[in-house]
């Protein structure tokens, strides 16, 4: 019977690696370790590696390792960076399943024809300064399984992709050239454990460097506090394992404990503590320290101030052997009255989920990038992450630290492929523990010092049983100041919170409320004497795949109702779309399926509220308005008397600046600004804004915009950055009464076979008789209209209506969901019942048209009025036997009617159930501006609450459309048809054409998004069967 490979055997996960700490480089001096300069005693092996590959084991070179063998003829690849982005390999996709190596049904085999192999070399010389030093290499992630020989010999064994693996190399060196060789497998056992919605790829894809220590070193710290009482004074604890790696004892050491301000001021005295230091040869020492520290600045992600804490080893002789520098944060984490608490404070996770992931180079991410993301976190108002679904790079956490965020530590443990497989659950049951229990103890040691981590996750979808119990303890010995989180704990046995996914606002009252609640459709419910005593926390909630992200604000109504529900997640951050070009050189984003990887997800991975390159989707200025930290009540709006808020939980107010604007029908009126206000946290202070009552016009619209910016510019916020802004419609209005214009010229009817046409003395109108629509408009022999204007019903479906796609891939037993189209083609199959034209006198005409839609009991009614003028009153009446996703109109606009200028909400797109985050006003943007390219492409670029627009051509000319009567209209445009938009997959398949699509609607049907990809709008945000719907709106021409 042949060997089990290391990588199908479940009992070997490591061999001769390093037990999991924290980062420990050493420093030469205190000067270099405050600057975080770079140590003496760090070498980066980043660049350019000698790279072979194989698509199976048994094709790889397997005397690779040893120095005689050639790799001159070899190619060259990046590290870190993955197989396949460099061109080696086959990305793939799946959201919920295996590729086709990992059979879950043979599980912990994999397919032996294919499992990809990288095998790696370079060549290092270690520096002259290190001599008589330990030498550690350290590979921060490689995906899933590698071996490491150094100068021919074999070091160690490593698998558990996301957390970093470390070998002594000490005694493998030799002077000059040293040889190291990497072989790399894609699929281990370990990739069982790492079905985590994300592609899956492979390599050395995260830093790899090496470091060397004194003989005598610190091998690992932890430094954590507790408060007293009132949260003043505080105790640092900080347990510091020594290592001694001599065979013989050792005393006469000390370790110098120095906690520095952030101007590297000492705080207390300097050192804070001394230590001695006596250990065995070859032994390891652990010293428990405390210091009394008297109101230290506290850490939150409000107000994420950090200490130097430095610990410096000095030999018997008062030589300085190493100085460790780390960022300390002084923060307490509790449960209590079941909410979490952060230094004494109930806090609200205004959150959402992270995946590590750049456009270009998959999961190696760039340092820029990650700065950037957290900068686009804290502008949004964003105040925690989830580093879904497995630890994060370590310099992550050092920029969550510096600019605040509270972070959900996951472990690298997802089996998303076993979550619906009784059999394999009972199969595998604890066959996993070795590896799972490794996985939480690596994190969790690597990450322990870092303030921002408030909680610890045990991973996600990877079912429940023991080895969840002993992850859980695995994690308390190391730190038991932290709580514990898992959402698949569906009885609370180990999780310190009630976890849940896409649970409705509904639902989440009924947790708020202490109600049983079903959970785990279709059969499962949770009772609350399972879980009144824990915090309730969406781990996902709003899925923003594609054009989502509706009825945000329901869930933060929630959020705020009730203490015990103290926040969430929003699934996910960026759209995880691979960069990749097409044979003609367009560039475009790629998800499951563009690469040929089969089976695949398709575009479930592309769930973002910003785009692959970081810009915004348009779900991301509702997330920034719904977060906000600050809310104003209006109090009395003739007087200017309003309450305003404050939502921060550590932050007096008193940082913002406040401007306030009032304006007419969106034009400026007055603005000003007042002082700056000190408003404690959570507290609540009435003020005057200092405006007076406007000079009223009849049917005028009058609104006061508040603004909160920053007084000073922030890590991430330059000075006069808007944070939160509320805006009021204010009591004064004048009813524009409708005068009815007298001595217009006389208006004519003409009647042809095909035709009715509406004849003024500037302008003609056109009805086909055969499709009961207006046709075409001139006015002064130029064109206004030249395509018909007919009935809308349908809409290119955004991922949460388009379930036959992602049933397909994900969800096929959801395969009943999927909605009747039969609204789609309504329109082309009408047939005209009646056209009823009327001479209401001699300069007003009346075109009255009824018809009818396939499967529809009632009847549909257009009313054109047309006066002498050459002004059309359009007035609309059906009702619809079933639910409509729009009901409006479409039209063909000429190529130069290219100009589109607005009152209603803006200047991003926005739906009935996502309009939270714009403010009303007037603005402007050309046909490319008002579109949004979502990766996958769907119904975009939608305007509400518009009172009126102007579609004109470059000299001014073309025409407006006014609502009538107070019915607030939506309108988009396109430089495609809604027909192309439909049958697009990628951007670059959507053509730019010379004429532009023009949609004036009543409504649309909201977007949803409280579950993935499944049709979840709220009922007042759809277009019911069986409800009498009217509504209209003028054309006047700009001529």
């Amino acid at each position: 019977m042949s060997e089990i490979p290391d990588w199908e055997n479940l009992n070997v996960i490591n061999r001769n690696k390093e037990k999991g700490h924290v980062s420990t480089i050493s420093y030469i001096d205190q000067k270099t370790a405050l600057k975080k300069s770079k140590s003496i005693f760090f070498k980066s092996l980043k660049g350019t590696w000698k790279f072979h590959w194989v698509p199976k084991p048994s094709d790889r070179p397997v005397d690779f390792h040893k120095s005689n063998y050639d790799v001159k003829e070899w190619d060259e690849i990046q590290v870190p960076g993955t197989f396949e982005l460099q061109g080696y390999g086959m990305p793939y996709y799946l959201a919920t399943s295996y590729p086709p190596a990992l059979r879950k049904r043979r599980a912990p085999n994999i397919d032996k024809k294919d499992n990809p192999v990288g095998s790696y070399k370079q060549s290092v010389r270690i520096p002259k300064e290190w001599k008589d030093r330990e030498i550690f290499i350290h590979f921060a992630g490689v995906k899933s399984a590698f071996y490491l020989w150094v100068n021919s010999q074999e070091v160690g064994y490593s698998q558990g992709s996301m957390t970093p693996a470390e070998f002594n190399i000490t005694n493998y060196l030799k002077s000059g050239n040293n040889q190291i060789a990497v072989e790399v497998y894609k699929w281990s056992d370990g990739s069982y454990l790492e079905d985590q919605d994300f592609w899956f790829l492979g390599g050395i894809f995260r830093d790899v460097f090496l470091y060397s220590k004194p003989k005598v070193f610190v091998r690992d710290y932890f430094a954590r506090c507790d408060f007293d009482e009132n949260y003043n004074d505080a105790e640092l604890k900080i347990r510091v394992n020594i290592k001694n790696t001599l065979e013989k004892s050792i005393k006469g050491y000390k370790l110098e404990t120095s906690l520095l301000d952030h101007s590297t001021k000492a705080v207390e005295s300097d050192p804070i503590l001394i230590s001695h230091v006596k250990i065995p040869g070859s032994s390891d020492l652990v010293l428990d320290l405390e210091a009394f520290i008297r109101k230290p600045m506290k850490w939150s992600a409000e107000t994420p101030y950090l200490y130097h804490l430095l610990l410096k080893l000095i030999n018997p002789k008062g030589e300085v052997e190493e100085i460790l520098h780390n960022r300390l944060g002084f923060c307490k984490v509790e449960i209590k009255d079941s909410q979490i608490f952060i230094n004494g404070q109930s806090v609200i996770f205004k959150g959402v989920n992270h995946h590590d992931f750049d456009p270009e180079t998959g999961c190696t991410v760039p340092y820029e990038r990650m700065v950037q993301d957290v900068k686009i976190m804290k502008q949004n108002n964003i105040n925690a992450v989830r580093t879904s679904h497995y630890p994060a790079d370590t310099r992550f956490y050092d920029l969550c630290d510096e600019y605040g965020l509270y972070v959900l530590d996951e472990a690298n443990l997802e089996a998303h492929g076993f979550m619906g497989d009784i059999y394999l659950k009972k199969k595998l049951k604890d066959k996993w523990s070795t590896s799972a229990v490794d996985r939480m103890e690596r994190m969790v040691e690597l990450n322990k010092n870092h303030p921002s981590i408030f909680m610890w996750s045990l991973g996600n979808e990877a079912c429940f049983g023991p080895p969840h119990y002993k992850m859980k303890e695995a994690a308390l010995r190391i730190d038991s100041t932290r709580p514990i989180h898992y959402e698949n704990d569906l009885n609370l046995e180990v999780s310190d919170v009630f976890s849940t996914m896409y649970f409705t606002p509904q639902k989440m009252e009924k947790v708020g409320k202490l109600e049983t609640v079903k959970y785990r459709f279709p059969n499962g419910s949770i009772s609350p004497e399972t879980y009144a005593d824990k915090p309730y926390i969406q781990c996902e909630y709003a899925h923003a795949m594609g054009n989502s992200l509706g009825n945000f604000q329901a869930f933060m109504d929630v959020f705020e109702k009730y203490p015990n529900c103290v926040g969430g997640f929003i699934w996910d951050f960026v759209d995880q779309g691979l960069s990749k070009t097409t044979d003609n050189g367009k560039k475009y984003w790629a998800y499951g399926g563009d690469f040929g990887d089969k089976p695949n997800s398709s575009n479930f991975c592309i769930n973002g509220i910003v785009r692959p390159d970081r810009t915004p989707n348009p779900s991301l200025f509702e997330v920034k308005k719904v977060y906000q930290n600050i809310s104003v009540e209006a109090i009395d709006l003739v007087t200017g008397d309003v309450k305003i808020h404050n939502k921060y939980r550590f932050l007096n107010a008193k940082f913002l600046k406040i401007e306030w604007e009032v304006t007419g029908n969106g034009e400026m009126l007055k603005q000003g600004s007042i002082p700056s206000k000190s408003i404690e946290p959570l507290s609540s202070k009435r003020i005057t804004i200092p405006y007076e009552k406007p000079d009223l016009s009849p049917g005028v619209e009058y609104h006061l915009l508040l603004k909160f910016s920053l007084k000073k510019a922030t890590l991430w916020g330059e000075k006069g950055y808007v944070v939160a802004w509320e805006q009021f419609e204010l009591p004064y209005k004048i009813a524009e009464t409708e005068t009815i214009p007298l001595d217009l010229p006389a208006v004519e009817l003409e009647y042809t076979e095909k035709e009715i046409k509406v004849v003024g003395r500037d302008f003609t109108i056109t009805f086909g008789k055969s499709s009961g629509v207006l046709e075409s408009y001139t006015f002064n022999n130029i064109p206004i209209v030249s395509y018909p204007l007919h009935p809308n019903f349908w809409r290119a479906p955004i991922d949460n209506d388009n379930l036959k796609r992602v049933v397909s891939y994900n969800y096929p037993s959801l395969g009943w969901l999927i909605p009747a189209n039969s609204w789609k083609n309504a329109s082309e199959n009408r047939s005209i019942k009646k056209i009823r034209v009327d001479k209401i006198s001699s300069d007003v005409k009346l075109v009255e048209v009824t018809m009818k839609f396939p499967k529809n009991r009632e009847l549909y009614k257009t009313t054109y009025t047309i006066d002498g003028k050459g002004e059309i009153l359009v007035e609309v009446e059906f009702k619809p036997s079933k639910e409509l996703m729009r009901l409006g109109m479409q039209m063909l606009l000429n190529e130069d009617l290219k100009h589109f200028k607005w009152f209603g909400r803006g200047p991003h797109e926005t739906y009935e159930d996502r309009k939270t985050g714009a403010q009303l006003g007037i603005y402007s943007a050309s046909v490319e501006d008002l579109i949004h390219d979502y990766v996958y492409p769907q119904e975009n670029g939608n305007r509400t609450d518009v009172r009126w627009i102007t579609v004109t051509n470059d000299e001014g000319k073309g025409f407006k459309i006014t609502d009538y009567k107070g019915t607030l209209l939506n309108f988009s445009a396109w430089p495609y048809t809604q027909d192309e938009l439909e049958k697009a997959e990628h951007i670059h398949e959507l053509p730019r054409k010379d004429n532009i699509t023009f949609n004036i609607d009543y409504r649309q049907r909201g977007v949803g998004g409280d579950s993935p990809a499944l049709p979840t709008v709220h009922e007042e945000y759809k277009l019911k069967k069986d409800v009498t719907y009217s509504y209209s709106f003028k054309i006047i021409p700009l001529i």
